[in-house]
């Protein structure tokens, strides 16, 4: 496709912030995840993400690729306690203890569901009956920070021992692995993703 053709597209405004972000939310943003490795790395860098901006986080993705194993939960449930102080010397991520930790309790209570559900996958769809929710947004005003169903997932993943996942960083998780589509109805990727959920 032209350039000037591809300049025009509408995108949402949010991630018209540098290159990485754009192939971001052309590429993946609202795209369903069935993929349990996809939504475990999806939930560390959501709950790194708690107070900072998503920019932030989707520059450091690499470095928590490496980090943390290519986001294989078996061997984040088993990092040692010293490799927890070597992360914290790690520039390529967020050094905040209490999320590096909590990324490794996560990866433990992930695997509980996976033996109680028979995936992740199985669990966390379930909240949306297993099918994408198309929303109609117009604006980024009219972009939700939690709902109902986040509050839900949100206490009852504090009910199984999970961290640094409140609903607003669940909803976001949400938005991010497709449970919802909240791209704007104008974004050329609304109705591309929303036949992705059919």
């Amino acid at each position: 496709m032209p350039i000037e053709q591809e300049a025009r597209k509408f995108r949402c405004p949010w991630c018209l912030g540098f290159e990485d972000y754009v192939k971001y939310h052309d590429e993946e943003w609202g795209v369903p995840v069935f993929d349990d490795q996809k939504q475990f790395e999806f939930l560390v860098l959501e709950s790194a993400q708690a107070g900072l901006s998503w920019s932030t986080i989707l520059k450091k993705r690499e470095g928590y690729r490496k980090a943390f194993a290519e986001f294989d939960y078996k061997i984040v449930a088993d990092l040692p306690d010293g490799y927890v102080q070597e992360l914290l010397l790690d520039t390529g991520i967020i050094r905040n203890e209490m999320k590096i930790r909590a990324a490794i309790n996560n990866a433990r209570r992930f695997m509980e569901i996976q033996a109680s559900h028979g995936s992740f996958r199985n669990y966390i769809w379930d909240f949306v009956n297993g099918k994408p929710v198309q929303n109609q947004l117009k604006s980024l005003s009219q972009v939700p920070a939690t709902t109902v169903v986040s509050d839900k997932l949100s206490k009852d993943m504090k009910s199984k021992g999970f961290k640094f996942l409140g609903s607003t960083t669940l909803y976001a998780h949400m938005q991010a692995t497709g449970l919802v589509n909240d791209h704007l109805i104008d974004c050329f990727r609304y109705e591309e993703v929303k036949a992705l959920g059919k």
